[in-house]
């Protein structure tokens, strides 16, 4: 016999398993001789009360030996002689693109303008280190795109989109850890999501697939309406009547080359702010309400959100235990992102802060037309780097000084590497983003506890929450409105935001390629 059950327990009482098997076993209503053992179908943290617990919904089994789950099989196959699907860009859009190809018999052709994830490091450490950008291999370009080594945090609301959980099920298969397919929040972290991205290369590659690196895509052949092929920055041009574009939400040369080719672009609303750092200690204190985190518990997290001057205002990829990052991709300009490794278990809690920006503030500044928001984004960006102390050191500022438009005369240990420098934040941020962002600040002091602190820093800019940009496409074929045969993907053209969900329109967007395919 099974059965399916929830049960409530301490933190520590996770890592005994013979507490949890009583408490199984009570809830069962059975001894605990007769429970032969278990599988975690779920698990989250409940920290409204004083004390936090832990929720397990399981299954038990009862007098019968614990039956396995299947075992997932991803259906791959050899589609060396297949007919070919060109993919740009190696994130996780393009690589889940690559995957559901094959299994529907289909070769995938991935180019990325970026390097493998190996060779990726040096870059990463020139930026953290030197101040030096890679316009072709930082931490937004390369392979697995800007997840890769900046956080591999799963979780998604994107559940009415696509499978959830077969998402999960072949990150598990390449590699990730079993946790992912039960926690609430799944979070794979960046030191271990290198390995699984290069597992699925080479499996692509063992299908059959192909993965050219720093291979960027200069053109888009056509015959009138009709894809015929693309032209790379070497010169080279590869023929094909399927394009997933999936190049990721930084690629401002894509954009500009869909515009100047007169293929439909639009202008996007997206959002604009700075990354908050706090002790990780405060969060924690804030939301487990203790002196002292439980050592069972995970480092704390949280979500906040608020109306101010009729914008949103809000916390966005919250990393605790992480590190600030230098998430650039021009020479001139700072932008700022955050991650964990697996273990988040950095002093320090980071979150992008940002407000929604749209069409007026672009007008404001005399950005108008399908590029606007993109060109708005690039001059605060710029801004940064000019108010910056030179090499991706960032403009930063005290919470409360911040508030009391103060520059702060000290500054506190901060995790993002490049350094930072005592600069007023509203000398970088566009007025009225600015003014929200100060209402929105005070607001979240008063919902979460010991939040609002001169302890806190804001570091600008983080201005890469999303793409500028929406290249439109028909909500059933997924192909561009215009173009047969080019399928906007994911975040880059507006439609995903997130590993899980980008790789879900990576999926979508396969599966529409080769239904086309069928009625071509």
């Amino acid at each position: 016999m099974t059965k399916s059950v929830t049960i409530l327990v301490t933190p520590a009482d996770t890592a005994d398993e013979a507490t949890i098997k009583r408490v199984l076993a009570e809830e069962c209503g059975v001894t605990t001789k007769r429970i032969t053992g278990y599988t975690i179908q779920k698990r989250s943290i409940d920290a409204r009360s004083r004390q936090a617990r832990i929720i397990i919904q399981a299954q038990v089994f009862i007098d019968e030996p614990v039956t396995a789950a299947p075992t997932f099989d991803p259906q791959l196959q050899n589609v060396s002689n297949a007919p070919h699907v060109v993919i740009i860009g190696a994130g996780p859009a393009g690589l889940f693109a690559a995957l559901r190809l094959i299994t529907l018999g289909y070769k995938p052709v991935i180019l990325e303008r970026g390097k493998d994830v190996r060779s990726r490091r040096r870059d990463l450490a020139a930026m953290n280190k030197e101040g030096i950008v890679n316009p072709e291999s930082n931490y937004c370009f390369g392979e697995g795109g800007a997840g890769t080594y900046s956080d591999g945090k799963l979780y998604t609301r994107s559940t009415k989109r696509g499978n959830v959980q077969r998402i999960l099920q072949l990150f598990h298969h390449f590699g990730a850890e079993d946790n992912i397919l039960y926690d609430a929040h799944p979070h794979i972290g960046t030191n271990k999501l290198p390995q699984i991205i290069t597992a699925m290369r080479q499996q692509i590659i063992d299908c059959g697939g192909e993965v050219l690196f720093e291979t960027r895509l200069t053109d888009i052949l056509l015959n009138g309406d009709t894809i015929t092929g693309v032209k790379t920055a070497s010169g080279d041009t590869i023929q094909c009547t399927s394009v997933i574009l999936a190049t990721g939400h930084a690629a401002r040369d894509i954009f500009t080359l869909l515009h100047n080719k007169g293929i439909t672009v639009e202008c996007k609303p997206f959002a604009l702010g700075v990354r908050i750092e706090h002790p990780q200690l405060i969060i924690d204190r804030s939301q487990y309400h203790c002196i002292t985190r439980d050592p069972y518990l995970p480092p704390a997290s949280y979500s906040l959100v608020a109306q101010e001057n009729g914008r949103g205002v809000f916390s966005f990829c919250m990393c605790p235990g992480g590190i600030i990052a230098p998430a650039a991709t021009a020479p001139g300009e700072i932008v700022v992102n955050g991650w964990s490794p697996s273990k988040r278990n950095n002093p320090y809690a980071n979150s992008g802060t940002v407000v929604a920006v749209d069409e007026r503030d672009f007008a404001a500044y005399k950005f108008t037309g399908p590029l606007a928001a993109m060109h708005y984004q690039q001059m605060v960006e710029q801004k940064a780097y000019e108010i910056g102390g030179g090499k991706l050191v960032a403009p930063a500022q005290r919470m409360a000084d911040f508030v009391d438009s103060k520059t702060s005369s000290t500054m506190p240990d901060c995790s993002y590497l490049p350094g930072i420098h005592s600069a007023a934040i509203k000398d970088v941020l566009p007025g009225e983003v600015n003014a929200a962002l100060k209402k929105a600040v005070i607001d979240f002091g008063k919902k979460m506890k010991g939040y609002f602190t001169n302890e806190a820093i804001l570091v600008a800019t983080e201005s890469r929450t999303s793409s500028p940009v929406r290249v439109p496409r028909d909500k059933d074929t997924l192909q561009h409105i215009q173009i047969k045969g080019l399928y906007p993907c994911a975040e880059g053209a507006g439609y995903a935001g997130g590993i899980v969900s980008a790789a879900i329109d990576g999926e979508r967007c396969a599966e529409a390629a080769v239904a086309n395919f069928a009625i071509r």
